[in-house]
């Protein structure tokens, strides 16, 4: 049967479909209040999101103090944050909407700093930071993802206000140079990729000897926080 070709000119058919999605969800979470903080004060304080990885993932909020900043806190640590440390229930990876939307949650109910917002995370954490902080970087001063990796789209495609913002995001990346189970390569693209659009301060610090526990190490380095805390958002919307 011969068929004749229309003109390579000729629209095609279309029609229109419309969508929605409702969710809907609960995110425990921890949280650590610096020793002077006084919620009666002016005073406003830096807030740290931290993700914790996927063997943490669980019901018991206590979990995601099993690693990172909160490990430190029980310890006795005494930090110059306010730390917000959420739990991933099991089976389920970080969600940027849930995310976000506990920030907006946490900046009413504690005396934030809107423009001294950090994020960090570590294996999956580490991912979500990718995510999360790239795709709305005006809500963050600076981020620190842990043996994590990402994809490229979302700030190889940024315009305007958000390409503006994740040119100024200051990122320091972690890695372990024989981590077997998120390859350094997956740091280095990530970081290659952000050189490659301009952001103006980006590093990755490579453990020679570290496998998948890079995070003991970086969370213990005092020059972290120092680091963190010399970053400030001022863009329109580092806070609603």
């Amino acid at each position: 049967m011969k068929t004749k070709a229309q003109s390579t000119n000729a629209p095609l058919p279309a029609t229109n479909f419309k969508w929605k999605v409702t969710r809907s969800g609960a995110l425990p979470y921890l949280f650590y209040l610096p020793k002077d903080y006084n919620a009666k004060s002016r005073e406003k304080w830096p807030l740290m999101l931290f993700l914790h990885g996927a063997g943490e993932r669980g019901a018991d909020v206590q979990r995601a103090a099993i690693h990172g900043p909160m490990k430190l806190v029980r310890q006795g640590t005494n930090f110059p944050f306010i730390i917000v440390a959420p739990l991933c229930p099991a089976g389920q990876i970080w969600d940027n909407d849930a995310l976000l939307q506990l920030l907006d949650h946490a900046t009413k109910k504690f005396a934030v700093d809107t423009n001294r917002v950090y994020l960090t995370g570590l294996s999956m954490g580490g991912y979500g930071v990718w995510s999360l902080g790239l795709s709305n970087p005006e809500r963050f001063a600076a981020i620190a993802p842990i043996c994590g990796g990402g994809e490229f789209i979302t700030p190889y495609l940024a315009e305007g206000d958000q390409a503006k913002a994740l040119k100024t995001l200051g990122v320091w990346a972690f890695h372990g140079a024989k981590d077997a189970s998120v390859p350094l390569e997956e740091s280095q693209r990530m970081v290659g990729l952000l050189k490659k659009v301009e952001v103006e301060e980006v590093k990755l610090t490579i453990y020679p000897e570290a496998q998948h526990d890079s995070w003991s190490e970086t969370y213990q380095n005092p020059e972290l926080y120092e680091w963190l805390l010399k970053h400030r958002r001022t863009s329109k919307r580092a806070g609603k």
